[in-house]
């Protein structure tokens, strides 16, 4: 069972999220929440496997509260799923560096929303969709870089390969298609990549890639 947090300051959404959601067999809503405060004291109750979380929120917002999550220990098996407006490109980039795993825009229909959420709850990227990729290119070449040398000194050549793929929206399968290996074999290479890396998730893989150098905006 897929336990879900909603969590917006607009009940009216949160009442269509939540009645998609619990008509599924396989997932359930834990809890509702109107402000970030409010849901980190659900998820520490709860510990849902997924927060979905909207960037723009009264007390505390989306960022913020992701960033908490992330660095409370007894969080770390919860993936926060940011909900935006098309309108709040900016801030996508800056969720995913605070520990999101992923985003949605408010306006998804209602299949890719069941979709996004059991991707993301099996730990799969959630960053294939191509207005992902153009948020990345767009705001991360904005950003300083630092030298791939530092952030990758650490990986084998078949662990960069996998951070590359992993950074143009690829999946697990995809990736061990493309490397001519088995998905247990690139899942491994991928998680050994986060450890060295110190990445949350494929998301922070995402940003240390394109920061260090090793995919550049517009190309691969």
């Amino acid at each position: 069972m897929i336990r879900v947090l909603l969590v917006d300051d607009q009940p009216l959404l949160r009442s269509g999220f939540r009645a998609l959601l619990d008509i599924e067999d396989d997932i359930e809503v834990v809890g509702e929440a109107a402000d970030g405060v409010a849901a980190l004291t659900l998820a520490r109750r709860h510990r849902p496997d997924i927060a979905l979380l909207d960037i723009q929120m009264p007390v505390m917002d989306g960022i913020e509260t992701t960033r908490r999550i992330a660095a409370d220990p007894t969080l770390a098996g919860v993936r926060v799923v940011i909900l935006t407006n098309y309108g709040l490109d900016e801030y996508v980039v800056d969720a995913l560096r605070a520990g999101a795993a992923g985003f949605l825009v408010k306006d998804i229909v209602p299949e890719d929303l069941l979709h996004a959420v059991r991707v993301a709850a099996r730990g799969d990227a959630l960053l294939a969709p191509s207005i992902t990729r153009r948020l990345i290119d767009r705001y991360v070449s904005a950003r300083p870089r630092v030298a791939a040398g530092v952030a990758l000194a650490g990986l084998t050549c078949r662990e960069r390969e996998t951070v590359a793929l992993v950074a143009q929206g690829l999946s697990t399968t995809q990736i061990a298609d493309r490397l001519v290996i088995s998905p247990s074999t690139a899942k491994t290479h991928i998680n050994r990549a986060m450890v060295k890396l110190h990445a949350r998730d494929r998301a922070q893989l995402v940003i240390v890639a394109y920061e260090s150098g090793l995919v550049t905006p517009g190309g691969g």
